[in-house]
């Protein structure tokens, strides 16, 4: 009812409808006032405008140009064509946009006030301040005046969203909106118009950071550097030998010389770096997750612009590992992997740590970007420490939360650990 009357009424509107609430609460007396003679006279004014709302001769259609993707917490401006297909000018139209339903599933919804009520009941926090947040909202959208448009005439209104979240943001249709006679209430035409564009998780500045490990041989020699994007580095030509691989042999000096020669190379060091997300949590869309999420983000862009691969370990409704940079895949590749990143509440701790200690013979080093700091955890990077894993560990804890225990196998390694809290995690990656 609120999203209806939002889109519904005008500011005068809403101002003619708080007079009616007013007068209808100070005249009930009508026999010592008169104010009942306003509320009758504002009502009458809502009910007229109420019914010309069905009234509304027009025929539209519309095409948006959306970029491809978008970011979250930044505007997202784009260009709607409006074309009028009636025979009669049209004017002081309004467009609005109509997403999919943000309403999330009962599981969702659940797992969300389930979340909330044990994080009051640890952090202290006001239920009122609990209330200001909703983790299900898509998007902030402003409304767009489309021009006056001649009879079947066109006209370009300029539109701009504000994401929320990240992933896909759905477009069912638009809606034209007009004013009453009166400027109260707005008739409305829907035209269907189903778009979609990709959300990017936000992402924050780093500073310069002497990420761990160093140029590191991958086991499997040329094959495996081909598969992985490392190019093999050209040495000399030799007599060809037998098994050689014909793609190797250099036609031009056997032109010459008049027997086979083959081209000689040999494999490539680089810093292969894991980058491992930890998505376990109970909550959807929870605060934390999404930080972890864009620290995520940050840390891809980062190491995707230096000479070195990044592996993105993560765990959903199976285990994951995407490869990106030296040509096997962009920056921009792997945040669209990051922006369908989804919490996975049915699954152990255990699984992550089996997928990385089973990857881990091959990078230099590991980033690490952990939901919380528990005793599944602490083992984690216990093992990892115990297999002499270069480690940076990123520990995302709510707003006023902490951690307990944060010494532990990482006491020894000073500048190893850091603690993010929500809110401040950009100032948090300024210091490392």
């Amino acid at each position: 009812m609120w999203y209806w009357a939002r889109r519904r009424l005008t500011p005068a509107g809403w101002a003619v409808v708080a007079a009616v609430i007013i007068a209808g609460g100070v005249g009930t007396d009508i026999e010592n006032t008169v104010t009942y003679q306003a509320f009758a006279l504002m009502f009458v004014l809502m009910f007229f405008a109420f019914l010309c709302s069905f009234w509304f001769p027009g025929k539209f259609s519309a095409v948006r140009r959306l970029p491809r993707v978008g970011t979250a917490g930044q505007p997202l401006p784009y260009q709607i064509e409006v074309k009028n297909l009636t025979r009669t000018t049209q004017a002081g139209l309004t467009l609005l946009e109509n997403l999919a339903d943000p309403r999330p599933s009962y599981r969702d919804w659940l797992g969300y006030e389930m979340a909330e009520s044990r994080r009051v009941r640890v952090f202290r926090l006001a239920q009122r301040q609990r209330r200001t947040r909703n983790p299900f909202r898509l998007a902030d959208v402003k409304e767009a005046e489309i021009p006056p448009m001649l009879p079947l005439g066109t006209a370009e209104a300029r539109g701009e969203i504000l994401p929320l979240r990240r992933g896909i943001l759905r477009f069912k249709g638009v809606t034209v909106a007009r004013p009453d006679p009166l400027g109260l209430f707005r008739s409305f035409l829907r035209v269907p118009a189903a778009q979609t564009v990709l959300i990017l998780p936000k992402r924050y500045a780093l500073p310069p950071i002497a990420l761990p490990g160093s140029l590191r041989y991958q086991e499997g020699g040329v094959a495996l550097a081909a598969h992985v994007g490392s190019s093999e580095e050209f040495v000399a030509l030799r007599d060809y030998r037998h098994g050689d691989p014909l793609r190797h042999i250099h036609w031009r000096s056997w032109a010459k010389t008049g027997k086979p020669i083959v081209k000689e190379y040999e494999d490539e060091f680089f810093v292969r770096h894991a980058l491992v997300l930890d998505t376990f949590d109970e909550e959807p869309n929870s605060e934390v997750l999404e930080e972890a999420v864009s620290v995520a983000a940050s840390f891809a862009c980062t190491i995707l612009t230096q000479e070195s691969l990044l592996d993105l370990l993560f765990v959903g409704n199976q285990s994951y590992c995407f490869t990106a940079g030296r040509g096997v895949g962009s920056s921009d590749r792997m945040l669209e992997v990051l922006a369908a990143v989804q919490h996975c509440p049915d699954k152990k701790f255990e699984v992550l740590e089996r997928l990385v200690t089973n990857h881990v013979s091959t990078v230099s080093g590991c980033i690490c970007v952990l939901q919380r700091w528990d005793g599944a955890r602490r083992k984690f990077i216990e093992k990892l420490k115990g297999l002499d894993v270069p480690l940076l560990v990123l520990i995302i804890v709510p707003k006023g939360g902490g951690i307990s225990g944060a010494g532990g196998p990482l006491v020894d390694a000073a500048g190893t650990l850091h603690v993010l809290e929500v809110g401040k995690v950009e100032e948090g990656l300024r210091k490392l």
